[in-house]
């Protein structure tokens, strides 16, 4: 999983990645969707995480904060360190 800072783009996955670029255009992996939390960390999360129980309860926090009409990527309003327990939990859950 690709965690980037929006403004900065350079992904933070691997220590020894080369950095790359934030682009809007960036292909989403199939069976992906692009998040955003709240100070701006981007990550693509797998579509099977959006089932599991924290998960949710994050998305539907994002709807009461921003609506279900958000344009773009979407973005969960908590800090990235709280979005990447949660995220990292649900994928150890759902393997």
């Amino acid at each position: 999983m690709a965690w980037r800072k929006k403004s900065g783009g350079e992904s933070s996955s691997s220590p020894g990645a080369s950095p790359r670029h934030h682009d809007e255009r960036e292909k989403v992996p199939r069976g992906h969707v692009p998040m955003v939390a709240g100070c701006g960390q981007r990550v693509m999360v797998p579509v099977r995480l959006l089932a599991d129980p924290c998960v949710a309860e994050l998305l539907e926090t994002a709807a009461e904060h921003y609506g279900y009409g958000q344009p773009g990527v979407l973005r969960i309003p908590c800090d990235a360190g709280r979005f990447r327990a949660v995220v990292d939990c649900a994928l150890q859950r759902c393997g």
